[in-house]
């Protein structure tokens, strides 16, 4: 049985047409990260954050899941139905839900999810869609004391011990439309040096493509579509 460790980034999500906050014409164009993604930004100015993700949120709801991700979730039913004897997980960068709607069920998020707020008071991470601020009540404590379920800079990723396991596991890591700048995600590939195959599917090469076996180049909607055809002949 062929296990497959995926992770995506910034680049599958661009293709649906959601804002990427590192190209020259991203979110960070028009935002200071200090500002709006960091604990000291939240302390100084929680509106102003909220209403970052409030704009983040109100964006993703006017996008929809594109051939990438649905390729994705086929070779995962395929797999849940012995079309494919084989194991798929998703780890995203992403906080998007694009891979959910598209059909996929194994996705760990390390970045966090933008459709859930976590409450620094009781600890719940409940859904989330309506706009979230200030002195908006806890639905299940009550109090004022939402943030974004997001993973801020100068915050830990999440799932790290279940991803590292999953990496020393895997025979195949594959990345996503990844820039290969923000770690511990852009390591990934180090990791699983030695034990595992590697292929990266980027517009272009990332900052870290000499650590992979194989490149494929271009649009993820035309080449995940691809790959996953492959995978399904063999």
């Amino acid at each position: 049985m062929e296990r497959i460790v995926v992770l995506t980034g910034a680049g599958i999500s661009r293709e649906s047409g959601l804002d990427t906050f590192r190209d020259a014409d991203g979110i960070w164009s028009r935002y200071d990260i200090a500002d709006v993604c960091t604990p000291d930004a939240f302390r100084r100015d929680p509106a102003l954050v909220d209403r970052f993700y409030n704009d983040r949120r109100a964006e993703l709801g006017r996008v929809r899941p594109n051939a990438a991700h649905l390729a994705l979730a086929r070779l995962e039913e395929a797999a849940r139905t012995g079309q494919w004897p084989g194991e798929l997980l998703i780890v995203t960068q992403n906080i998007d839900d694009l891979h959910e709607r598209a059909g996929s069920r194994n996705v760990w998020h390390m970045h966090g999810e933008l459709l859930r707020v976590r409450c620094t008071s009781c600890g719940g991470t409940p859904e989330w869609q309506a706009d979230c601020l200030p002195h908006t009540p806890c639905p299940l404590c009550g109090r004022p004391t939402l943030r974004p379920d997001v993973v801020w800079f100068g915050e830990i990723p999440l799932h790290m011990p279940r991803i590292e396991a999953a990496l020393e596991a895997c025979d195949l890591f594959v990345a996503i439309g990844t820039s290969g700048t923000v770690y511990p995600a852009a390591g990934f590939a180090a990791l699983v040096e030695g034990h595992a195959d590697t292929l990266e599917i980027n517009q272009e090469p990332s900052a870290v493509s000499t650590r992979f076996d194989r490149f494929m180049t271009g649009p993820a909607t035309r080449m995940v579509p691809r790959w996953v055809d492959e995978r399904l002949a063999r």
